[in-house]
């Protein structure tokens, strides 16, 4: 995942931005995860940086056996443009 980290006890993947903390939110629901929200520091923005901690937490989730449910705006575009992601 290089430096994405999945920091289950807050329902996260984390990447340190140039200016704070970038998050992928999820909940789990049986053998699925679902991504709920995605947080870029505004001065971050258009830099990647999203699409970057996406896609290490999505490759992380099927690592571990479970699908992907794509449930924010940013997360369902990324699936919509990287087919590989789909699920359902």
């Amino acid at each position: 995942m290089s430096d994405v980290r999945h920091n289950a006890s807050e329902h996260r993947y984390e990447l340190d931005a140039p200016h704070g903390l970038a998050i992928a939110v999820y909940h789990q629901r049986g053998d699925s995860l679902v991504f709920t929200h995605t947080e870029v520091p505004d001065a971050d923005e258009g830099q990647g940086i999203a699409s970057r901690l996406v896609r290490a937490a999505l490759d992380d989730t099927r690592r571990r056996g479970l699908k992907i449910v794509p449930a924010c705006s940013f997360v369902v575009d990324f699936v919509r443009r990287h087919p590989e992601y789909r699920d359902s």
